[in-house]
């Protein structure tokens, strides 16, 4: 070639390049996309540092043990959590393990999951026809508004939770899907399978968006056999991705437990090491139908525990309903006087073929989500999707009174952004400080040789593993549902660890004293003993040392320990003790134990459905000198039953009351007539004819003497 005609193809190179340019600076996207972004990166700014309770109990673990081969060292060091796919936490945990800042740290994790905004921009524009161009923008940009003013996905940004990451998988998982209704094709009905796969192999609450999605394939114009093909391919895709995320960690759990989803459907393959029943959470799900049809009002209000612990009050739901149920009267008060509307699209327009079916595969994905979780954290990318549906519907109810859109937008817009300023929860700030986002200081004396690390208390603090001496193995008795007990697996890999590693074992737990940078003893050794009595150890208090956390400030809990604020320099201190054995040997049955488990066992016998699973093994409270009382969480419903003073007590933790179910005595005796219930948001409740309970306690437990003794007895059973 000549250098003329070199020059030439140099030239129309350049000129294609300037052209795309100018295109792209002329493209609304690049503005949008754009301020999403400033605006996500902003918000998280200002919320502050994240280092919330599953931060430290198994995020940073999670990402840790996806890099590290944990298995065979550790032992639900982070809890069940800890063993579930860990790939989505990687980018955090190489993040806060690098130089940066934690400012640009939450900067970058901001920038991230800013792209869910774009995807809603562009879900929402694709409903709207092409040749409209300022209402497309106008539309996109007022659904990303809507997207935004999510309290749940805000307390998100910047954090390390995975919900927004995957929920972006997600979002793009249904845009391919709605691409291949204007121009039908296979890669685009696979491609939308892979990314739904790999999001619920990342999250497995993504799987109820991956089912309700494959509605959306049968909107494919044409037969029925090429609308059951696409579902088909589709669902092959799902499953496809879903295997193949999967398949490193699921074999390590394979190898180890016999379950490679564990601890998920235990109940099909049953590993011992778990419970089999179901872990269904009942914390959101509504308990009556009249309960999930108001579901979407009681969102609007201002109060927490209605889909997120936080107030998170939600505007977006009770207007796709209002303005479903008014297009639908409209549409019926046209027909009864048997009126066209010329204004509106054809039904077998592709943009009311995108409607429908987004419309269906929400309503699907609606049904299911209140039926197995209710969680809105779960639920961040209908949550968008709601916010598309909402705008793209409202604008073509008032296609014809743009006055009327006007005010109507300002009036939500006004309404849902002033419930994000006053009746929103939000996370505890933490200011942005240099260095990294939190430092673990070892002791010189514990990194000279690899030792085992036996967690106790209501937090793992597996986020600290990270920084221990290589070749150390931790084992977690107090943070997660490690159900312990004589001659279960559970309890033989324990103490196989404690045979590798003795003599050098310890114990680790926070301090929660004032004075904790120099207390050099345990705060309540009984306690911790008795928490190692099954495995016959205990902890020698004059040989102990502290790990010093700084940056963080959860409150944790520990036996014998009371809560107190974190410290204004957000240093926390945990204190290790070295254990040895026991001069009596394992104590697998305490004062009273034998005596509360035949109550449990009853308590569960008559509400299997409220206590499940069954016998998930006792918590200890309280110690040798103050008395024992026993405890059971059940980690299915959420649910923690306790005996103290001869009564049998239960509460729906996350926002439940305390409740009496009877006597101790009357549950050793057998099993009572009673009838299991839920009540409220989601609670439960035992409830029985007062007379049959009363019946049932006076014929097994004869009255004991005292009136006050008698008197406290009934008020208990008044209480059902």
């Amino acid at each position: 070639m000549t250098p003329a005609g070199e020059s030439r193809d140099s030239l129309r190179a350049s000129l294609s390049s300037l052209a795309l340019l100018k295109r792209i600076c002329a493209s609304p996207r690049l503005y949008v996309y754009t301020a999403s972004t400033l605006l996500v990166v902003t918000t998280s700014y200002f919320l502050g540092k994240e280092m919330l309770w599953d931060t430290l109990y198994y995020h940073v673990y999670a990402g840790f043990s996806a890099l590290h081969n944990r298995f065979g060292r550790d032992y639900f060091a982070a809890g069940p959590q800890g063993y579930f796919n860990p790939y989505a936490y990687v980018p955090f945990y190489l993040l806060i393990r690098s130089s940066l800042t934690p400012l640009a740290i939450a900067s970058i994790l901001a920038v991230m999951q800013s792209a869910i905004l774009w995807l809603t921009y562009e879900l929402a524009t694709a409903s709207v026809p092409r040749d409209k161009p300022q209402i497309r923008v106008l539309i996109g940009v007022s659904a990303v508004i809507f997207a935004f003013a999510n309290p749940i996905l805000i307390n998100e940004f910047g954090s390390s939770a995975i919900d927004v990451t995957t929920a972006e998988i997600v979002l793009a998982g249904w845009l391919a899907l709605i691409a291949a209704l204007r121009n039908p094709g296979l890669t685009k009905v696979v491609f939308g399978g892979l990314l739904l796969g790999a999001a619920s192999a990342l999250k497995p609450t993504n799987a109820v968006h991956a089912v309700a999605a494959a509605a959306i394939p049968l909107f494919v114009p044409g037969s029925f056999r090429r609308k059951f093909g696409y579902t088909s391919l589709f669902v092959a895709g799902v499953g496809v991705a879903f295997v193949v995320v999967n398949l490193p960690w699921s074999l390590h759990l394979e190898r180890h437990f016999g379950n490679p989803v564990f601890p998920l459907l235990n109940g099909v393959f049953r590993s011992p090491e778990y419970p089999t029943g179901s872990m269904l959470d009942y914390r959101y799900i509504p308990g009556t139908l009249r309960a999930a049809l108001l579901r979407p009002f009681a969102m609007v209000l201002p109060i927490p525990l209605v889909d997120y612990g936080l107030a998170a009050p939600d505007l977006r739901y009770a207007l796709l309903v209002a303005v479903v149920l008014t297009l639908f009267l409209r549409w019926g008060w046209r027909r009864m006087r048997a009126a066209t509307d010329a204004a509106a699209p054809a039904l077998e327009s592709h943009e009311s073929r995108v409607l429908a079916a987004l419309g269906c595969a929400f309503l699907l994905d609606w049904m299911m989500w209140l039926t197995v979780s209710g969680n809105g954290r779960y639920f961040i990318p209908m949550a968008c999707v709601a916010g598309a549906l909402g705008v793209v519907l409202l604008f073509r109810l008032c296609a014809q009174r743009p006055a009327l859109l006007g005010y109507l937008l300002a009036a939500i817009f006004g309404i849902q952004l002033f419930q994000l300023y006053a009746g929103s929860g939000y996370r505890t700030f933490l200011p942005w400080r240099h260095g990294p986002w939190y430092s673990v200081t070892v002791p010189a004396v514990l990194a000279r040789q690899p030792k085992l690390y036996i967690m106790v208390g209501g937090q793992t603090n597996s986020f600290i593993i990270p920084d221990m001496p290589d070749g150390s193995a931790f084992v977690n008795l107090g943070g997660g549902y490690l159900f312990i007990t004589p001659d279960s697996p559970n309890g033989r890999r324990v103490e196989a660890l404690i045979q590798r590693y003795a003599p050098h074992v310890r114990v680790v737990m926070r301090d929660p004293r004032s004075d904790a940078s120099v207390e050099t003893r345990l705060l309540r050794p009984s306690a911790v003993n008795d928490v190692l009595a099954p495995f016959g150890l205990r902890a020698q208090d004059r040989d102990c040392a502290n790990i010093v956390v700084r940056g963080v400030h959860v409150l944790y809990t520990v036996p014998g320990a009371t809560r107190r604020r974190a410290s204004a320099t957000h240093t926390e201190y945990l204190m290790t003790c070295r254990v040895v054995r026991a001069s009596h040997g394992p104590s697998w049955v305490f004062p009273g134990q034998r005596q509360a488990d035949l109550a449990f066992d009853h308590l569960e016998e008559a509400c299997p459905a409220l206590f499940r699973p069954r016998q998930p093994g006792d918590q200890l409270r309280g110690d040798r000198r103050d008395g024992y009382y026993f405890a059971r969480y059940y980690p299915g419903t959420g649910v923690e039953a306790w005996i103290t003073h001869g009564s049998v007590e239960f509460e729906k933790l996350f926002g439940g009351h305390e409740e009496s179910a009877g006597t101790e005595r009357m549950w050793q005796s057998g099993v009572p007539s009673v009838a299991c219930g839920r009540a409220g948001a989601g609670f439960v409740r035992v409830v029985g004819s007062h007379k049959d309970m009363h019946r049932f306690a006076q014929s097994r437990n004869p009255p004991e003497t005292g009136s006050g003794k008698r008197a406290q007895v009934d008020r208990q059973v008044n209480q059902l």
